[in-house]
């Protein structure tokens, strides 16, 4: 198995969190379930949505993890793939906009 920063083991440890701060972590973890109960979105679009935000914010945990739920959920690759898509559209889209907020430094300065 190749050494990474990351050890997947870890994940399985995620609910120790609670054991340097219980009150905050149960408080989190509340929350957690909470936001992935069936709503207005169903557990495999949230499941989906989870994927995309996963891949962005760059967590190897959460990818992992829905990965496997996706695919437990009945999500093909391909959805998955087109979800990874957007969420990469939208990091670039919103790395991009802020260069508005250069364009307007420059500007300013150059007066």
């Amino acid at each position: 198995m190749q050494k990474t920063y990351y050890d997947p083991a870890d994940l399985k440890k995620f609910g120790k969190i609670t054991e340097w701060s219980e009150e905050l972590g149960n408080k989190f973890f509340d929350y957690y379930a909470k936001v992935f109960e069936e709503g207005k979105l169903s557990a495999r679009e949230k499941s989906l949505i989870a994927l995309a935000v996963a891949h962005t914010e760059q967590c190897p945990y959460c990818i992992d993890a829905y990965t496997q739920d996706g695919l437990q959920r009945g999500i093909t690759k391909e959805e998955m793939m087109e979800a990874l898509h957007v969420g990469a559209a939208i990091k670039g889209g919103a790395t991009l906009v802020h260069g508005v907020q250069m364009m307007n430094k420059v500007n300013k300065l150059e007066m």
